[in-house]
């Protein structure tokens, strides 16, 4: 029986490490923002503040998600969970308005599509993450898991958008500004939309 239930967890884990490792590796990307200097921020540079808010925070949420959604931590240790996950709110509550405001500024001078896509996230971003924390200040524990898995699926979409801009093949598509407002809303509203499907089908059974 334990090595049963080992086995059903081997693929959560994977999972899991696998988000982690490209969070982690989004993140090492982005680091020269922090160099601070206009060859490196670029249109940035007057906003570099927010910027720095957006991405530290959005760091923060990357790498405290994966955690927070792992059921063995959640249940041995209440109190961690409930750091990490104080910890995540506040990121997301730092990163996504910085978010809406870059993407009311810098955003459009790349395009109007492109600023409407990143207004629609980072708004999303919000709104799914306030839910979980009310639910789980309401101690509705599963509608508060179901919203934190969400708020996470919106968080991982920036990350997925950007990576997959860069491979080679998909990047030969169309121009950036062409390209980033449909793998925005791909990369979020799919795997928001998958998420329901699966809990659907579980509570039919």
């Amino acid at each position: 029986m334990i090595a049963r239930t080992r086995r059903r967890q081997v693929p959560k884990l994977a999972l899991g490490a696998t988000i982690l490792g490209l969070s982690l590796y989004f993140i090492a990307v982005n680091a020269h923002f922090f160099e601070l200097t206009p060859e490196e921020l670029g249109k940035y540079f007057d906003l570099r503040a927010l910027l720095l808010l957006h991405i530290s925070g959005g760091a923060v949420a990357l790498v405290t998600g994966p955690l927070q959604l792992w059921t063995e931590l959640r249940t041995a240790r209440r109190a961690l969970h409930r750091g990490m996950g104080k910890a995540y709110v506040l990121a997301v509550a730092i990163s996504a308005p910085c978010a809406l405001y870059l993407s009311l500024t810098t955003a459009r001078e790349v395009g109007w599509a492109y600023a409407f896509s990143l207004q629609a996230w980072a708004s999303v971003w919000m709104l799914s993450t306030w839910l979980a924390y009310r639910y789980a200040r309401q101690k509705k524990l599963e509608l508060h898991a179901e919203w934190m898995t969400r708020s996470y699926l919106v968080t991982l979409a920036f990350v997925l958008s950007a990576l997959i801009a860069k491979i080679p093949a998909v990047a030969r598509q169309a121009s950036f500004a062409e390209l980033a407002p449909s793998l925005f809303w791909v990369c979020w509203a799919i795997p928001l939309f998958v998420f329901d499907v699966v809990l659907a089908s579980r509570r039919r059974r």
